[in-house]
């Protein structure tokens, strides 16, 4: 009977792994895949990436990547090469050019949960080692997988053809790789890995260390230095506190992984710098690098609380319940963790990782949301196993367990669900009144209030969190977990998408027409020019270099310029808003009028015309 018991028992866990990886699966599908293409690019960055690796397939050069006839040092080479892989199996189009952003985030998703299945434990300071085939483990697994791919800072950054998302898993893939080879090199653990059983392949830390170093070459051609400075900080801090150091980085084989590193990452910077000198050297390590983590670039400097926001809000509804995850990391007991074996590390590994990136980019003095998108997993793996040892152990009825968080911060951070999803609903309820006026989209704001999106996503949180607090009243606190995910669902998918669809409508939709009917009415050799902004996105639909002017009265001098040297052809296209267009100098009877979408109106003017002015 006892045999008969231990195998249903076995096929039981089988079964409930099976459905959390397909459930995993399911969840990055729909966050990453679900209408990738439906949209237009965005601009102002995501059509500079796009046309950057089209024109790596026009040109064939594949070492130094161009944007409208110019060098763009802003990223190196991975991601265009990938788009430029992507446009030649499925053609060029938006699709195409958001794949790279979306199978990474799926990886990340996937490999996070076999990490968490394998090495996540909801009580890693008790006696007896768990089995990694336990309840708590599966939700664990299950949850970190969710919460990593179900919010909105990854699904936005997870469906934008930029490199951030690609750095992220490069970066945290390697990561976790280091914490496989790290666990699995252990030489005082001999038994089974928290209780699996693993192939003898999985158990050479050898294997996962050069994972790790493919990994950190990978990112460093996703991003640059970035890629190995902040795992080497993250490693390091980990190994330092530990006093693991010395010992883990003779395991790592450090020099002979560093000798990867650079023969896989060091021949694109030699080639580009051998093409273009000291002006890569000048724009990408000096200005993209050092002086946006020394300076602040483009205006994108923020106050020092900036990335609690970020994170507050990128992370909800689960940012809630973080703090508490990492209060329960007790990264103070450094003797206590010292202690434990290396498999039984992976919270404290994860309160490390977000620490040090969180730290990281606070200290930069240029901020950028997306900057912190690398600490999302390990957010994940904190708040997965909280809640996967409050949904084994319910706190709400009684006081927590020797080791766990006081019910009184559970009740804390229930509150701050609340607050989150109230305030997030009042944003909505009121955003024509806090949404400010974008010229390119003038009408969006009423159009918002008149489709009653808003509406309904203000509802939708207003209920959550209604049926929130009814279960905290009831001291429940496992139905909290399950509706903060099925509201989340329901809100992205009927309210936030359809918003994301109406933004597209008014924003983009017009200069994509405006590109359509610049192909269709451009005369041969004629210049297209754009007035008063740049849209970077009409360069990739029109396939065409287009010259942009921020001011009108540049505008009129450079076409003055033009006449004056009698170039052909004697006509040109300008594109712009009304008032940008008269800001030339030009009137209705000194030109013709093409084309008008949203607020922008194409003319055809002749260039003597400026010359009258």
């Amino acid at each position: 009977m006892r045999v008969f018991k231990d195998k249903l028992f076995a096929k039981t866990q089988t079964v409930l792994w099976l459905a959390a990886g397909l459930w995993s699966i399911a969840i990055a599908g729909l966050a990453f895949l679900w209408n990738l293409g439906s949209v237009s690019l965005i601009d102002e960055t995501e059509p500079l990436f796009a046309e950057a690796a089209r024109q790596m397939t026009v040109t064939g050069d594949w070492i130094t990547p161009y944007f409208n006839g110019e060098t763009r040092f802003d990223k190196p080479p991975l991601i265009y090469w990938l788009m430029a892989i992507a446009y030649h199996v499925f053609g060029v189009n938006e699709w195409a050019v958001r794949l790279p952003s979306a199978l990474s985030a799926i990886f990340l998703t996937l490999f996070l949960f076999l990490t968490v299945r394998t090495f996540g434990i909801s009580h890693p300071w008790q006696r007896q080692i768990p089995s990694s085939n336990s309840v708590s483990a599966g939700l664990g697994a299950g949850l970190a997988a969710t919460l990593f791919a179900l919010n909105i800072q990854v699904i936005a950054w997870g469906r934008t053809g930029v490199s951030d998302m690609l750095l992220t898993a490069c970066m945290d893939i390697g990561l976790l790789a280091f914490f496989w080879g790290y666990a699995t090199g252990d030489p005082e653990e001999k038994s089974p890995i928290l209780g699996v059983d693993l192939p003898q392949l999985l158990r050479n830390p050898n294997i996962w260390y050069f994972i790790f170093y493919l990994a950190i070459a990978l990112a460093i051609l996703a991003k640059g230095p970035v890629g190995i400075v902040l795992p080497a900080l993250i490693i390091g801090s980990f190994l330092l506190y530990l006093g693991e150091f010395t010992t883990v980085v003779r395991e790592m084989k450090l020099v002979w992984g560093l000798f990867l590193i650079g023969a896989i990452a060091i021949p694109w910077y030699v080639a580009v710098i051998v093409a273009n000198g000291q002006t890569y050297i000048d724009s990408f390590f000096g200005y993209h690098n050092f002086e946006r983590f020394t300076q602040v670039v483009n205006r994108h400097g923020e106050p020092w609380y900036f990335y609690f926001a970020v994170v507050l809000l990128g992370f909800a509804p689960w940012s809630s319940y973080l703090p508490l995850g990492l209060a329960r990391s007790g990264f103070w007991k450094r003797q206590r963790w010292q202690s434990q074996p290396r498999s039984r590390q992976l919270t404290f590994f994860a309160f490390t990782w977000f620490a040090v990136i969180f730290i990281f980019f606070t200290i930069a003095a240029t901020k950028l949301p997306s900057y912190v998108l690398p600490l999302i997993p390990a957010a994940a793996i904190l708040t997965s196993l909280f809640w996967s040892e409050e949904l084994e152990n319910p706190s709400l009825n009684g006081e927590g367990r020797s080791g766990r968080s006081p019910r009184r911060f559970f009740h804390v951070s229930i509150g701050l669900n609340l607050l989150l999803l109230l305030l997030l609903a009042a944003a909505f309820f009121w955003s024509r009144q806090l949404l400010g006026r974008d010229p390119s989209m003038p009408e969006f704001r009423d159009l918002l209030q008149s489709s009653g999106l808003a509406l309904r996503a203000a509802a939708i949180l207003t209920i959550t969190a209604g049926a929130i607090a009814l279960s905290w009243w009831q001291g429940r606190s496992r139905p909290i977990l399950a509706i903060n995910l099925m509201s989340f669902l329901l809100f992205f998918t009927v309210a936030v998408y359809p918003i994301y669809i109406l933004f597209d409508s008014q924003r983009q939709i017009p200069v994509r027409e405006m590109a359509d009917r610049i192909v269709e009415l451009r005369q041969a050799d004629e210049e297209v020019i754009m007035v008063g902004f740049e849209k970077p996105s009409l360069v990739f639909y029109t396939r065409q270099p287009i010259t942009f002017f921020r001011r009108s009265t540049d505008t009129r001098e450079y076409v003055q310029d033009l006449a004056r040297k009698s170039s052909t052809p004697e006509t040109l296209m300008i594109l712009g808003y009304p008032n940008k267009i008269r800001g030339t100098g030009l009137r209705p009877p000194d030109y013709q009028v093409l084309a008008e979408a949203g607020n922008y109106r194409l003319i055809r003017v002749e260039k003597q015309e400026f010359l009258e002015f």
